[in-house]
């Protein structure tokens, strides 16, 4: 019998079954996806080790599976014997459709689509469970009821319908709490005036583009971070029990929402010897995997550090922002809007308008005390509005 196994490194809390791809019985060859893993922040497949016939599932759908754990065995192609079956596996409705992950089958009970009708994205054309969740928000909506008679307010119960917590969500909602639980969060906020980056960022754009790369303001952004990191290296560390472990490279992540689905934090590594340049780069291939649903776990792996960029869905303070453990500090970076300000020139109070936006840092209380936030803040705000106008690169 050939062992199969669950990688040994993990992106995220826990690691839940969320569907295999094959039935006890079917023939796979060596490297073909058999069982979809799942954690707070990516899916990935686990692929057969070697050619054979899938004669055990250790692990059903929506077990967890810790780090390295027996998912299920192979039998080598030409031995005969009975399959096995875990007695955890629970018994599989059959669709004459086509054929679907476990996961999908029960979205497909849940939310009420044909399969038939829906284009698959997985392998070799597989509907996958995101393919019908997809499919169940374009559904168009029924036809309206025509008008009750008023009657009196019921005297107890409230109207609602329920959306069943996908597996992301459920770790998401884990991670956050044990965050929350784990850290004393403090947040100091500051406010940033954007005139200096957006000039560089409006003389150096096409330039950017020629070489493939769109330039943004988490770039700056991040670049900043580096050098505030030198004002209060505690920022960039994780708490241990006996020590703190400050981290000599900067791997910077960006919280990247995915609508509906939460969010996932890809990493720009190694932010500390990367130009403006290097960093757009990296940050535009990051970025574009994410939304793509191209990540691997790899992407997200490392992080020292976190940016999450709320403003960009309107709110101008949010506060805490949930620190991403077992991080020390994450940074918010608010609206950008044009306000009016006070500015001293040349000794003489003049009202001027100016586009700023505020930024925080919310920081484990355990780790640094607010004279380093206040500092590496200081510092981060002083880069953004005083960065120099010559080569963008």
């Amino acid at each position: 019998m050939i062992d199969i196994f669950g990688p040994l490194e993990q992106e995220g809390t826990k690691a839940t079954v969320r569907a295999w791809l094959k039935k006890v019985g079917d023939t796979v060859a060596a490297d073909e996806p058999l069982v979809e893993l799942e954690t707070d922040k990516v899916t990935q497949e686990v692929p057969a080790p070697a050619d054979g016939i899938l004669a055990e599932i250790a692990l059903a759908s929506d077990s967890e599976a810790l780090p390295g754990a027996l998912l299920g065995r192979l039998r080598p192609v030409g031995e005969v014997a009975a399959p096995v079956v875990a007695a955890t596996a629970a018994p599989e409705p059959s669709l004459a459709e086509t054929r679907l992950s476990p996961s999908a089958k029960r979205a497909v009970k849940e939310l009420g689509i044909d399969p038939a009708t829906v284009t698959g994205t997985g392998h070799a054309g597989r509907v996958t469970r995101a393919d019908i969740e997809k499919a169940a928000v374009a559904k168009p909506a029924a036809p309206p009821l025509p008008p009750a008679p008023v009657e009196p307010p019921a005297a107890s119960g409230l109207r609602s319908h329920s959306i069943p917590h996908d597996t992301m969500r459920r770790r998401i909602a884990e991670h956050m709490s044990h965050s929350v639980s784990a850290a004393p969060h403090v947040t100091a906020v500051f406010e940033a005036d954007f005139s200096a980056i957006i000039a560089h960022r409006r003389a150096h754009k096409a330039a950017f583009e020629k070489a493939g790369v769109n330039l943004t303001f988490t770039a700056y952004f991040i670049a900043a971070s580096v050098a505030a990191m030198k004002v209060a290296p505690s920022i960039n560390s994780r708490w241990h029990d006996d020590r703190l472990e400050i981290f000599d490279e900067v791997n910077v992540g960006i919280g990247t929402a995915l609508g509906d689905k939460g969010l996932v934090v890809p990493v720009v590594r190694g932010a500390q010897d990367l130009s403006l340049l290097g960093i757009a780069t990296r940050l535009q291939d990051l970025t574009d995997r994410a939304r793509q649903g191209k990540l691997a776990p790899a992407d997200m792996r490392g992080g020292t550090f976190t940016i999450s960029n709320h403003g960009v869905s309107g709110s101008l303070v949010a506060t805490p922002i949930i620190i991403n453990q077992p991080q020390s500090a994450i940074l918010g970076i608010g609206k950008l809007e044009k306000r009016v300000v006070v500015r001293d020139v040349d000794g003489v109070d003049t009202i001027q308008i100016r586009p700023l936006a505020f930024v925080s840092l919310t920081i484990d209380h355990r780790v640094v005390d607010g004279h380093q936030t206040n500092g590496w803040l200081s510092r981060f705000v002083e880069v953004l509005e005083t960065w120099p106008k010559g080569d963008g690169k």
